[in-house]
């Protein structure tokens, strides 16, 4: 079946802006700029940064309430067939609540990760979710795993010790402890285990609702955003010490400090805004490719966007290229596939399909213009 113009759009957009949102955020953790004690220091605001995710992710809903009143005004029923609101609108929003609030936590804390270890690690640790997925279905979804994916499992696991192995033999030109970025790692992993409960949650109460994929975004925008900011009220009064932070007198998060840096920086403020809007458009884009597509499409894609961070740090974010986690992203990226069932020959099959489906595509394009030039002629 070959894809629409509009499943390619998804699968580029998820693409470009899961790379931009990854990418920003380090950017964001590596700016220096005046705090308000006056002091010339990194950006170090996780559960700031992690806020400002879920603002972006809140867009999403407005989007979609917007769009919803305008289709609706047609008094024509595009509102129930446009791709971006039809589905089911009568639902319980507070489903998405659980699954907010794993994510509001799994975000901050892989946020810390990132600050202290680099942006190529923190992908490819993340596919370490598919391990506690598989773990936590068979305990509570009553799923049994086959042979071929406890072997994806396991292919995973080794891949992502070999990458932490590699983490722990070099360090980057930004002079980062060894001990810093195997907190780092460690922290992401701990983070998919939370992920991964989300995952089984969602998949457990929300599939089958048929949400539009904006307004389930939005919804679990508003919550995280709404808890995460009441939150920074007391972790501004709790007391921590690096790597966990380095804010003025040790304070968990400090948004004000957050703040004036950022008012102090055009950089940190482009950074910022690229983490706002990549996420809206990535997370809508993630699910859309799992609804309109498969979500073996999305981890095919999602593996792209991985190769596009690793060089991007390679090339700007000081990070050396090391064999070992070539190794542990080749064996990470194969546990993933056979997890997924995703075989060469099928991998084959759906290049085969894209790019007939860009043949096509140009030869109706060619068939309508010459027929509007005979038209023409006649």
């Amino acid at each position: 079946m070959a894809w629409t113009n509009y499943q390619k759009l998804l699968a580029v957009v998820m693409v470009v802006t899961g790379s931009i949102n990854t990418i920003s955020t380090k950017w964001a953790d590596d700016i220096k700029s005046v705090g308000r004690d006056g002091v010339l220091k990194k950006f170090d605001h996780p559960f700031f940064q992690a806020s400002t995710m879920f603002l972006g992710e809140l867009a999403c809903l407005l989007t979609f309430k917007i769009l919803y009143r305008y289709y609706s005004r047609r008094s024509d029923g595009t509102e129930d067939v446009n791709e971006l609101t039809k589905g089911n609108r009568n639902f319980n929003p507070f489903i998405l609540f659980i699954p907010a609030m794993c994510d509001m936590t799994a975000t901050s804390i892989m946020y810390i990760g990132l600050n202290l270890t680099y942006a190529s690690s923190f992908q490819m640790f993340r596919g370490s979710v598919i391990v506690f997925v598989g773990l936590l279905s068979t305990g509570f979804l009553d799923r049994i795993l086959n042979r071929r994916q406890w072997s994806g499992i396991f292919l995973v696991i080794i891949g992502l010790a070999i990458v932490g192995i590699a983490d722990f033999i070099y360090k980057g030109t930004d002079n980062k402890s060894r001990n810093d970025i195997i907190t780092g790692d460690m922290l992401i992993v701990i983070a998919q285990i939370i992920q991964s409960i989300q995952m089984v949650v969602e998949e457990k109460f929300v599939a089958g609702q048929d949400i539009p994929p904006l307004q389930a975004v939005g919804w679990e925008g508003l919550f995280g955003f709404c808890v995460l900011v009441f939150l920074q009220i007391p972790f501004y009064f709790i007391r921590a010490g690096p790597p966990v932070t380095t804010n003025i007198g040790d304070r968990l998060e400090d948004p004000i400090d957050a703040l004036v840096q950022i008012g102090h920086s055009w950089k940190l403020t482009l950074a910022v805004l690229g983490t706002i809007f990549s996420i809206a458009f990535f997370n809508f884009a993630g699910i859309s490719v799992t609804k309109e597509l498969s979500a073996t499409t999305r981890m095919v894609l999602d593996s792209v966007r991985t190769i596009i961070i690793w060089v991007f740090s390679l090339a700007f974010f000081g990070q050396h290229f090391h064999w070992l986690q070539l190794l542990g992203f080749v064996l990470l990226l194969a546990g993933l596939s056979l997890y997924n069932g995703i075989t060469g020959r099928s991998l084959i099959i759906q290049i085969k399909t894209f790019i007939n489906s860009r043949r096509y595509n140009r030869v109706e394009e060619d068939g309508i213009v010459n027929r509007n030039a005979d038209d023409t002629e006649s």
